[in-house]
């Protein structure tokens, strides 16, 4: 099995990061490089998600915030709306 290191798709900038320009479409030399490269987009996604769910949580008391101002305000809403309608007659009929 080569080492990624020794792939000639393979580079290292000067700050130490590393750049994979193996696309398993078209130049992929090894099975295990498939499974790598597999491994590395999995670990992509899941840094996304972090990043996705570290923001929801700084948003999450604003959120409540909000959805308890917009349910006050129905409420308010309806209760202001009860004198259209009084609940102790019945409609009438007109049949």
């Amino acid at each position: 099995m080569i080492q990624c290191k020794d792939c000639e798709f393979y580079a290292e900038d000067s700050q130490g990061r590393r750049t994979f320009n193996c696309d398993p479409f078209k130049n992929i030399k090894e099975p295990e490089c498939l499974t790598k490269w597999q491994l590395l987009r999995l670990d992509m996604l899941i840094g996304a998600y972090r990043g996705m769910l570290g923001f929801q949580e700084k948003l999450a008391p604003m959120q409540d915030k909000l959805l308890r101002y917009v349910k006050r305000e129905l409420e308010d809403l309806d209760e202001s709306e009860n004198w259209k309608a009084d609940g102790d007659q019945e409609p009438e009929s007109f049949f």
